[in-house]
């Protein structure tokens, strides 16, 4: 799928959406395009003595609600359309939540892996060098991403420190703990993710005891499988880009983290602890309840969504199942929690990183777990409600939530009806 149609995409999310609303066209007309996206090179010097550039964006989609807020990624195919779309969702997902922003995304066009640490520094302080003016604890908040970390938010919000003349911790979240970062925020986007599972499994109909594969096994795939397996849950398939593993009476977790701390993929534990080896694309496929796409975008597609046996699907990806996928999947009766709502746990637990750092007053980790908790609750409620009110799926009525509050801020500036009456 090319990086246009990911756009296309995600605006046919918006129409639909606008569809179960009676909304002034400003608001489709001010939404269905980026407010501001700013494309540099960062040139750095590398280690040899050579310098090299690198190609960056950092979007600003839509700041009615607040300034805008979204990570920042370090990957090798990186486009604009991908930032753009990537901060479209933002902005939709801290309007699910309610929180007081907008969307945002940045990214650099390269493979961090192939460069040293040293390196990965130089270009995570270019990178604020360049949009030191885009940025701000007002304006534009950045967070870690793909291949981004909280050593290189600390980076970055040290470089921005030195440019400003003084300590600005707001201006990034998910620092390390001891530069303003907050408790709960590693494992924050799985756990948001876990309480709602948890919270609507009542209405949803899950057995006490579920039969989870997760694809992708980052930082949220290894936190949700591992709250998942806390609560009873057998976890029987995970994946990475060098492939997965099945376990029909379920995985050993302490091994599979084991290999990736050593920086081994999931799959050299195959042959191991009842672990048989499985193809990364066969994941998708194998007989559980829950499927945890936790990976990249566009993951389910209209290919392979028909072997989707799993009833319920929590995205913690951004973007992973394509529209084709999503028409499958809702005719074959699987329930979708959409990534505006179910990954949102990381953007709430960075706002609470931002309201800490503004106050200068840190709260407990049991805190961050309660306010996370009741958010999720609160909103994964009234969407499922709304789904059911409407006969519409979870991810439209996500949406709608979503649109009905930006379409109330948009609309409170004044509207044509407004001027013309």
């Amino acid at each position: 799928m090319s990086d246009d149609s990911l756009f296309d995409d995600a605006l046919s999310r918006l129409d639909e959406a606008a569809a179960h609303l009676n909304i002034d066209a400003d608001v489709i007309e001010k939404l269905k395009f980026p407010r501001e996206t700013t494309k540099v090179r960062l040139m750095i010097r590398m280690d040899d003595g050579s310098r090299k550039s690198f190609l960056a964006w950092r979007c600003r989609y839509d700041d009615t609600r607040g300034p805008t807020k979204g990570g920042i990624r370090f990957h090798p195919e990186a486009t604009i359309d991908e930032v753009e779309t990537l901060a479209f969702w933002m902005t939709f997902k801290c309007a699910v939540m309610n929180l007081p922003y907008g969307g945002g995304k940045g990214a650099v066009q390269v493979d961090p892996r192939k460069l040293s640490k040293a390196e990965v520094e130089r270009l995570s302080r270019a990178y604020i060098q360049a949009f030191s003016r885009i940025i701000g604890p007002d304006r534009d908040i950045p967070a870690p991403d793909v291949y981004t970390n909280s050593m290189i938010m600390g980076w970055m919000a040290d470089e921005y420190a030195q440019i400003v003349g003084q300590a600005e911790p707001a201006v990034i979240t998910g620092k390390p703990i001891a530069l303003g970062g907050s408790l709960g925020r590693s494992d924050a986007t799985a756990r948001g993710g876990y309480y709602l599972v948890r919270h609507l499994a009542k209405d949803l109909n899950l057995a006490p005891s579920l039969r989870v594969a997760v694809q992708g096994f980052g930082n949220a795939g290894q936190h949700i499988a591992r709250l998942l397996a806390e609560d009873g849950h057998k976890i029987v398939a995970v994946s990475d880009s060098e492939g997965a593993v099945f376990a029909t009476d379920g995985l050993n977790l302490d091994a599979l983290f084991a290999a990736k701390n050593d920086g081994r993929s999931v799959a050299t534990t195959a042959g191991q602890h009842g672990h048989t080896a499985l193809a990364a694309d066969d994941l998708v496929g194998v007989e559980c309840e829950l499927l945890v796409p936790a990976a990249l975008e566009n993951m389910i597609d209209e290919d392979n969504a028909g072997s989707v046996k799993a009833k319920l699907v929590l995205e913690l990806a951004n973007g992973p199942v394509t529209p084709e996928g999503d028409a499958i999947l809702a005719k074959n009766g699987v329930i979708v929690l959409p990534d505006i709502l179910a990954n949102a746990g990381g953007v709430t637990v960075s706002y609470f990183e931002w309201v800490q750092n503004r106050q200068g007053y840190y709260w407990t980790v049991e805190e961050i777990h309660v306010r996370l908790r009741t958010i999720m609750e609160r909103e994964g409620q009234a969407i499922w409600e709304l789904s059911r009110d409407k006969g519409i799926t979870m991810r439209t009525a996500a949406y709608v939530h979503a649109l009905s509050r930006l379409a109330e801020a948009i609309e409170a500036h004044g509207t044509q009806n407004f001027f013309m009456s």
